[in-house]
């Protein structure tokens, strides 16, 4: 999976595919910012789901949009969202959220 606008940094750290599901009826950003030399952001809409590539301690920031701003409503550890991918036996992938 590439990010082409904010690749994951090049280091030792484990990839991780996750996947966020906005479940309000609001709309939300995702944001991680504790990775040095990575900024990851992405505005997710209501009922949408959010597939992503991160690296391990990364947390994931949901902030709620309101009116003319926006709160921080939550912070999720990437490892909790982590996306199980399987080959199947036709060899067509088969996806399974943790």
């Amino acid at each position: 999976m590439n990010q082409i606008l904010d690749p994951i940094p090049e280091d030792d750290s484990k990839k991780l595919i996750c996947c966020y599901t906005n479940a309000t009826g609001s709309i939300q950003v995702g944001r991680i910012t504790n990775i040095p030399n990575w900024y990851f952001e992405r505005v997710v809409f209501p009922g949408q789901r959010l597939l992503f590539e991160s690296v391990e301690g990364a947390l994931l920031e949901i902030h709620t949009g309101m009116m003319a701003s926006a709160i921080l409503s939550d912070s999720i550890p990437c490892e909790s969202l982590i996306v199980n991918i399987e080959e199947d036996s036709q060899s067509s992938l088969v996806t399974n959220i943790l």
